[in-house]
């Protein structure tokens, strides 16, 4: 029990900063002082404002031969609205039937102020100022751009991560055929990509304490990453856990002793388990001292995912819970074991059970 609880509360405690966490791309504001585009941007900020380093592009469709006094209304409009530092006159297109403008953000493009301005032209801004002018305006930009993939992948990540650990709670179910082994792997899953994911949100954040990494202010965490992270930790983990529980499960077959299972299988697959993830985490760690900020933070997340994963999760955290639940580990209901495919998948489990004695087997009397 102390070893599952402490096990625990070090998770919860590496994935709490992930619930503060904010996405977004990362641009060169938050490159090192003294790169030339960190130079620049600081600059270009400096001189005419944060919003300079993320300006937001419009492009209007117009009725013909409208020109671009049909769009006097919606530059007025954008002066207006709060958050605007400026918006660039309008430029029409040979065709005369498109047009471009600029609007310039009050703030940074990483700012959540500016995504709030974003929603608000868009949604109500725009759509009052052309109301009747018969002016098709859509904003876009590298800004916007940004805005719209993070959060279409944001929304996403939850259905991934619910949708690959249901499917992996099946295939443990059909392998092991134990209720319990299939929660508890997805349980222990979701506790270390969590505390994982609150690992590179403390990075993220910046400051003293991670300058040595080379992230010293506050930087958002590029979405993709995530499900990056996600998908390789969770291979791994799941490669780790199969090896672990098999071993396991032949010394129950064999013995039907929960504890001397547990012990079996941990001291056959401990340092396998151990050496195969202090290469992945050596591999990842690599990326650490990359000058790229979104390399930098994939090893972050990665090497210490590994690491958690590895030692806390399949060293401490499984063990423990396995000696908590006893034979529960390998109950499944009858009704469900009828139901369930058998799925040997290192072979047949009749090798693993007490052969029967020599002496209980009837030998024939020979006949003359």
């Amino acid at each position: 029990m102390p070893a599952a609880l402490l096990s625990v509360a070090i998770l919860l405690a590496l994935a709490a900063p992930f619930l503060s966490v904010r996405f977004g791309f990362p641009d060169a504001g938050n490159n090192r002082d003294g790169t030339s585009t960190r130079t620049a941007y600081d600059l270009l900020s400096d001189g005419f404002g944060p919003g300079a380093n993320g300006p937001l592009l419009l492009a209007a469709e117009l009725p013909a031969g409208a020109g671009t006094s049909s769009l006097d209304g919606l530059s007025d409009a954008l002066r207006a609205t709060p958050g605007v530092a400026a918006v660039t006159p309008a430029t029409l297109n040979p065709a005369g039937d498109t047009a471009v403008l600029s609007v310039l953000p009050t703030t940074g493009p990483q700012s959540p102020r500016t995504e709030d301005l974003v929603h608000q032209l868009r949604d109500v801004t725009i759509p009052k100022a052309i109301s009747g002018t018969g002016v098709d305006v859509h904003v876009g930009g590298v800004t916007a751009t940004s805005i719209d993939s993070t959060d279409n992948i944001a929304r996403r990540i939850p259905l991934l991560i619910g949708g690959v650990v249901i499917l992996s709670m099946l295939l443990l179910l059909v392998s092991f055929r134990s209720v319990a082994g299939a929660l508890k792997a997805a349980a222990m899953n979701l506790l270390s990509v969590a505390a994982s994911y609150g690992v590179v949100a403390l990075v993220l954040q910046g400051g003293c304490a991670v300058k040595l990494v080379g992230v010293a202010t506050e930087t958002p965490l590029p979405a993709f990453v995530p499900v990056l992270m996600f998908a390789v930790l969770f291979g791994l983990s799941m490669d780790y856990e199969v090896f672990l529980v098999s071993r396991m499960r032949e010394a129950w077959l064999r013995t039907h002793d929960n504890g001397r299972a547990i012990v079996e299988g941990l001291a056959g697959t401990g340092r396998v388990i151990t050496a195969a993830a202090a290469i992945m985490v050596a591999v990842f760690a690599a990326f650490i001292p990359s000058p790229d900020l979104v390399l930098k933070v994939i090893g972050v997340g990665m090497a210490s995912a590994i690491f958690i994963d590895a030692t806390v999760v399949r060293m401490l955290l499984v063990p423990a819970v396995m000696h908590l639940l006893g034979k529960r580990n390998w109950w499944m209901p009858a009704w469900m074991d009828r139901f369930v495919p058998q799925l040997h998948i290192e072979g047949r489990p009749e090798v693993y059970l007490p052969k029967p004695r020599t002496e209980d087997t009837a030998v024939p009397v020979p006949t003359t």
